[in-house]
């Protein structure tokens, strides 16, 4: 062993009879031969410590009295315990809590897999095992690398060392050094003697590259009191650099210095030997050696023991194979020690191909979780193992996950547990412990559990799909229990469904998404519907106030069919408690002629607050609403709103979608009005079609618009917008562009700041924003209110904006094969010539004449969700007239009945429908 520095000149009474060689000079290294070989070392302020090579024996040679007062140690099972002084905080107890002499945890660590723990002098350092760097304690100088110098009482990360792929950290009383896998040296906090190595005494906040040591590919770091040590394992040197008064730079002086320089080892030693390990202490250094044929270590590895047991194939396959009961009883020991350490799960199974898991990061978990799924697999075929882990992560692990996990690292379990819950789910069992980690996800803290679904979004396809699939057959399963076996599992599913929630809002987000059918229960479908069969008016009186409420927070386990069907039970709900007011349900009369002018003024002379649906009367015209009428109001409504003056709406040239005006009509109500006759449609379950984009139901949902939401209502000016993203920098310039918006300023100034390659993302999204908020925001804001007042339910809100677009402006995928399937005749059977002389005519029609059909038909060319043409159920009756070829075909809308003459001829049949098809709007019969 060589030794420099502070009282290493009399061997420590550990050498042989003239096995000290003592230097010509205090400033010079001493080789010392050890009795028996030393595997390890530790040095501190005035102590060393020795343990032998048969690992029992240990020695220590006490120099002065050691009132460091301070102490830190680890367990493999990850838990990190401190005892000592704590003036500032530094063993995360809290600053200004009294120091303590019994071990403390330091729960802020917990489950954090940590590769090494180290204290200086009054600060403190965690290692993870992917790199990642915790320093807590005393500040004063910078000794924590945080860019400041104020104390910390709790383990903070060192930023910017992540993914620099540290593997040592060592500290001196003000000083902290690290060692990254590619053999570069970063230091920081006081450089008072010039410890750090910069040639200069500054102190450094953030840590900083020692540059005189790049290239030289350090494999060993070692920290004194305020000197440090840099072993490079090629080069079979060792340099030092800082307080240097006792001899413990090793430079044949007494000098401080403020640059690595190499120590000087005895050559005739240093030839024949291998240096294996460096240590420094307070003012100490040591280097201990073996032949270099014994020598069989890898030189780039920090030497130092995990801190963390973690969970490999050879553990693995020990557990599954045959044993008797003695092992057995160990191997449940393993099981438990392993199983219940969210530290050990943490560090197991990371992704280590080219260094992966030193990537870690609020995007990347660092885990192959292949590998996971192998594990459990394996567990999976021995019974009473993986009965034993499932006890274990049930009744131990699960229950003691902290809700504040420090790092990524410390979410990893939450990636893992899902492939053990596939496993046991697979065999039949889990539900258990499945509802013990969805409550475990939901006691995370916002920001914690905000961290996780960003890990969520990155996953690979089968682990998000494991995730999904885990969750969606849990709460299928409580629902089943529910409904069929009366157990009270509300509690349970609500807690599922919760966690799905947020797992479909984060597959929204996904670069690649999986379908939305994964989420969707289909048992929700036959439940809800037999309901809707089966409920009387008591029924709905008997439900609980926030029962329409619950389903807000549950949409994605609904497809649209249930949706609809939980929107139906919510109208029959309300219809239910306002029934008493039946005979209030305002009943609007309207002329066909000025049908918008007079639905204005009602709206205006009663107010907006309907409970119940509008009733229609068209003036002059017998009949009486039973839906029909209503269809055809407000299908006659969408064609005038189009063309009213003032316009309240545009139309794009490009894609004939609508959108508000921009044009500035004063103070009025045409807006609030517009919101309040299409929330008013969808109350009635009619169809206003006034071909509004997307961006529109987005709004109405609470969602951002996008340029994709501009390329659909304006692509012309959207392709110009893409233009500008896509190009390159030249042709961004000669665009000439600003920040301006049809005479708007999209920023202060902006007519003065020109778009170019770095900010022309920032002038798309303003300028979209703009085109779809901003600048109709009172325009929006007006129509939203009206909106809600006419539609006065709240589960429209589980739509996605396609559906409710939907459900609004009417389905257009026409089955006309359907309609024909589903007819009946009175008064004619299938096989009469006027008949199939009809179909013929009918399927011979092109789409346009097909729709002008239907509007003639229905009221409205686009039936509304749930009334398409597969369940619409058309009656073909005679006109009962004896001069047949005189008429023309007839409809009733409200029952969806054709009157159809016995016309001589198909000719005759095709002109007479043509004509009534065409002039729908005088030859409708009500």
């Amino acid at each position: 062993m060589f030794s420099w520095g502070e009282n290493t000149r009399d061997g420590f009474g550990l050498v042989k009879s003239n096995g000290l060689v003592k230097a010509n000079t205090d400033g010079c290294v001493n080789f010392i031969h050890m009795k028996s070989p030393i595997t390890h070392l530790s040095a501190g302020n005035k102590v060393v410590a020795f343990i032998r090579n048969n690992g029992k024996q240990v020695s220590v040679a006490r120099m002065q009295d050691d009132k460091d007062g301070r102490r830190i140690t680890g367990k493999l099972n990850g838990k990190v315990f401190t005892w000592g002084q704590n003036s500032s905080g530094q063993h995360c107890l809290g600053k200004g809590e009294p120091s303590t002499s019994s071990p403390q945890l330091v729960k802020s660590l917990s489950g954090i897999p940590l590769a090494q723990i180290t204290a200086g002098g009054d600060h403190s350092f965690a290692l993870t095992l992917s790199g990642a760097v915790f320093g807590w304690g005393k500040n004063s100088a910078g000794q924590l690398g945080l860019g400041d110098t104020v104390d910390r009482p709790a383990p903070a990360p060192v930023d910017c060392l992540n993914l620099k792929k540290t593997i040592t950290v060592s500290c001196g009383v003000e000083h902290t050094v690290v060692l990254t896998k590619g053999g570069l040296v970063f230091t920081f906090g006081s450089g008072r003697y010039g410890q750090l190595g910069h040639n200069s005494l500054r102190n450094e906040l953030r840590p900083r590259l020692v540059a005189e040591l790049w290239g030289a590919k350090v494999t060993q770091i070692a920290c004194g009191r305020n000197h440090t040590l840099a072993f490079v394992g090629s080069f079979k040197k060792i340099y030092s650099f800082g307080h240097g008064e006792q001899g413990q730079l090793g430079n044949g002086v007494k000098m401080d210095q403020s640059v690595p320089l190499p120590v000087q080892l005895p050559q005739d030693h240093i030839d024949d030997l291998q240096i294996e390990q460096t240590f420094a202490g307070g003012n100490h250094s040591f280097a201990l050696c073996s032949s270099a044929k014994e020598s069989g270590k890898e030189l780039n590895d920090s030497n130092l023991g995990k801190v963390t047991q973690t969970l490999d194939d050879d553990i693995i396959n020990r557990w599954i194979s045959d044993c008797d009961s003695k092992s057995w009883k160990k191997i449940q020991k393993e099981i438990t020690k392993t199983f219940s350490s969210a530290s050990c799960l943490n560090g197991s199974f990371l992704d280590k191909s080219r260094d992966k898991h030193y990537q870690t990061s609020l995007k990347h978990s660092g885990l192959d979780l292949s590998f996971a799924r192998l594990a459990f697999q394996k567990l999976a075929k021995k019974n009473k193992v993986l009965a034993e882990v499932e006890d274990v992560v049930h009744r131990i692990l699960l229950p003691s996950l902290s809700k504040d996990p420090i790092g990524v690292e410390g979410l990893r379990v939450y990636l893992i547990i899902p492939e053990l819950l596939r496993v046991l789910l697979k065999q039949q069992r889990g539900i258990d412990i499945t509802e013990a980690f969805v409550f475990a996800i939901l006691r995370l803290d916002p920001d914690k559990l905000q961290v996780l679904e960003g890990l969520w979004s990155t996953l690979p396809d089968t682990p998000f799909r494991t995730l999904v699939k885990t969750f969606h057959y849990v709460s299928a399963e409580y629902l089943r229990m529910g409904a069929e076996e009366g157990c009270v599992v509300k509690k349970m599913f609500e807690g599922t469904v919760m966690v799905m929630e947020r797992l479909y809002e984060v597959n929204c987000n996904r670069r690649i998404k999986i379908a939305a059918s994964n989420f969707h229960i289909n048992r929700a479908n036959c439940m809800l519907q037999n309901m809707l069969n089966t409920f009387e008016c008591y029924d709905y009186l008997n439900l609980p106030e926030d029962f329409f409420n619950s389903f807000h927070g549950k949409s994605c386990i609904f497809n649209t069919e249930a949706k609809c069907i939980v929107y139906q039970l919510e109208l029959n709900y309300s219809f239910a408690i306002h029934g008493h007011l039946d005979f209030w349900a305002p009943t609007i009369h309207v002329s066909r002629e000025t049908a918008l002018v007079d639905a204005f003024q009602h709206l205006r002379q009663s107010g907006h607050d309907f409970p119940m649906p509008l009733k229609v009367k068209f003036q002059e015209e017998n009949g009486v609403d039973e839906g029909g009428v209503s269809l055809e109001f407000f299908s006659l409504l969408g064609r005038e709103l189009l063309t009213m003056e003032p316009k309240t709406l545009e139309v794009d040239e490009d894609s004939g979608l609508a959108w508000f005006t921009t044009a500035d009509g004063g103070v009025t109500d045409e807006f609030t009005l517009l919101g309040l006759l299409c929330g008013k449609a969808l109350f009635n379950q009619c169809v206003l079609n006034l071909c509004f984009p997307l961006a529109l139901f987005k709004k109405l949902l609470g969602l951002t618009t996008t340029l994709d939401d501009l390329k659909e209502l304006s692509p012309t000016e959207a392709s110009g917008l893409q233009y500008v993203l896509d190009e390159d920098e030249e042709s961004v310039a000669a665009m000439d562009l600003v920040f301006m918006y049809k005479g708007q300023e999209l920023i202060p100034n902006g007519e003065e700041v020109p778009v170019t390659m770095v900010n022309r993302k920032k002038y798309v999204d303003l300028y979209v924003d703009m085109k779809l908020n901003k600048s109709v925001q009172s325009q929006f804001a007006d129509f939203e209110k009206g909106f809600h007042e006419g539609c006065p339910t709240q589960t429209w809100r589980m739509f996605l904006p396609e559906e409710l677009m939907t459900l609004l402006q009417g389905d257009d995928n026409y089955e006309w094969d359907k309609l024909r399937q589903n007819a009946e005749y009175q008064g004619y059977r299938p096989t009469d010539d006027i008949i199939q002389n009809f179909w013929i005519v009918f399927m011979e029609f092109s789409e346009e004449q097909k729709k002008k059909f239907l509007t003639f038909l229905t009221g409205t060319d686009r039936l509304p969700r749930g009334r398409s043409l597969s369940k619409l159920q058309m009656q073909i009756t005679s006109l009962g007239s004896t001069d047949a070829d005189e008429y023309y075909p007839k409809a009733q809308t409200c029952s969806v009945t054709l009157c159809l003459p016995n016309y001589s001829s198909i000719d005759t049949l095709q002109e007479k429908l043509l004509h009534a098809i065409t002039h729908c709007d005088v030859f409708g019969d009500f």
